[in-house]
């Protein structure tokens, strides 16, 4: 494995942490629809499902967040790790629908490729002490990168159940739940990785001793930015993977043999959407490329339930899967850019968790709306959504620059 010198050992140890997450989402966010769908629900259900997941993962994330520097980092990240592989197990005996809801309240199903749970949060503080401020935003186009890769891995095996019935004739809810089962040992392998990062990662005790607010000079700034994820999320909510691998089983019929290879091309265009954002960051700024990237993106969102045939869907979505991503490290070097050093874990959790419960409200309504009004209306919702953030984003702090911007003047676009 590649390990890049200007990146610590625990930074190492919590890339792989992320790539084995993201493997064990990447399979999860497609098969979980198919899989509720196996076990007798609806299309409501499985909104449902998203919503207490995405729910689950906002109010952890801030309690996880908010005791992470006194109890340690370390603690709750393998906290967290536990309660994933208790979500796997849970769904992987196929309970009732009341304790499938229990289970993704634990805020850990991997409902999209992307993270659920605060390993976001607290990773995001860690991460820009394990390398140098000139590295920043590479580290997290790494970090991303390797989570695209991985997720991308875990889609293309979203085919085994139908691989499994096919060559060993393992019934197809069997092989389904032969993968919550991989789903759940994965967690623990991260569990793993994330107890044997050294005491380095946690707040200096003589900082603990002055310990100011968690937000103090920074404040109004975090707010603003939590606002406007927060709507970007509300967006996201109508259009997780889980939904648009959804969309495309009911609209044209395609299958886990078709969504694993469809969602690996997308995973890879988004892998390297990251490389080219961290380029792009140092040419325009990182605010420009997180705007400039995601307006093309949404219109192409709007797109996809327009296109005739499941090629051209399936092409549009890729488009899309192309440019969506390129503000993800821009947006997390940036958050931790413009705050002080102490303010980095609340400033990350406080914009995570806002994004969290905007992104839980909508899952269900577009479960209702694809059951009931038009199975493309969610696509609509969330792309329209997403241009008026876009626009506000840029309207609102397009002068609030991190320091390196500041240093040196950044050509600006616009």
């Amino acid at each position: 494995m590649w390990r890049p010198e200007w990146v610590s050992v625990d930074g190492r140890r919590i890339l792989a942490a992320r790539a084995l997450r993201n493997f064990a989402y990447g399979f999860l966010s497609v098969l979980l629809g198919i899989y509720l769908e196996a076990l007798g629900y609806t299309a409501a259900h499985v909104g449902g499902v998203l919503m207490a997941t995405l729910l689950g993962s906002a109010l952890l994330s801030l309690l996880f967040a908010a005791a992470a520097d006194r109890w340690g980092r370390r603690r709750m990240l393998a906290g967290s790790a536990g309660l994933m592989a208790i979500a796997g197990a849970i769904y992987a005996l196929g309970a009732p629908y009341p304790v499938l809801l229990l289970g993704a309240l634990t805020g850990t199903l991997g409902t999209t490729s992307g993270e659920v749970g605060p390993f976001l949060s607290l990773e995001q503080a860690i991460l820009p002490e394990t390398t140098p401020d000139t590295r920043r935003t590479q580290l997290f186009s790494l970090y991303n990168l390797q989570g695209s890769v991985a997720a991308s891995l875990g889609a293309l095996c979203a085919g085994l159940p139908a691989l499994l019935q096919g060559w060993f004739e393992i019934e197809r809810l069997a092989g389904l739940k032969l993968m919550l089962v991989l789903y759940a040992l994965l967690a623990l392998a991260t569990m793993q990785l994330f107890l044997r990062l050294s005491p380095g990662v946690e707040v200096g005790r003589e900082n603990m001793g002055e310990r100011r607010a968690p937000l103090h000079r920074s404040r109004r700034i975090v707010l603003g930015l939590s606002a406007l994820f927060g709507l970007d999320s509300l967006a996201g909510g109508f259009v997780v993977q889980s939904l648009i691998a959804f969309w495309f089983f009911r609209r044209w019929g395609a299958g886990p043999e078709i969504l694993g290879p469809l969602f690996l091309f997308a995973g890879l265009l988004q892998a390297a959407s990251y490389l080219v954002a961290a380029k792009v960051a140092g040419r325009i700024g990182l605010l420009n490329t997180m705007v400039f990237t995601h307006l093309p993106s949404n219109v192409l969102l709007m797109l996809i339930p327009a296109m005739p045939s499941l090629e051209m869907a399936a092409a549009c979505l890729l488009l899309r899967m192309s440019l969506s991503q390129m503000d993800v490290p821009t947006r997390q070097s940036y958050i931790v850019a413009v705050v002080d050093p102490d303010e980095r874990t609340a400033a990350a959790s406080l914009t995570n968790v806002a994004r969290n419960v905007a992104q839980a409200t909508t899952p269900g309504i577009a479960g209702y709306a694809m059951e009931v009004l038009s199975l493309g209306l969610p696509f609509l919702l969330g792309g329209g959504l997403k241009i008026v953030y876009d626009l506000l984003l840029l309207a609102a702090f397009r002068h609030v620059k991190p320091p390196e911007e500041q240093d040196r003047g950044v050509k600006r676009s616009g």
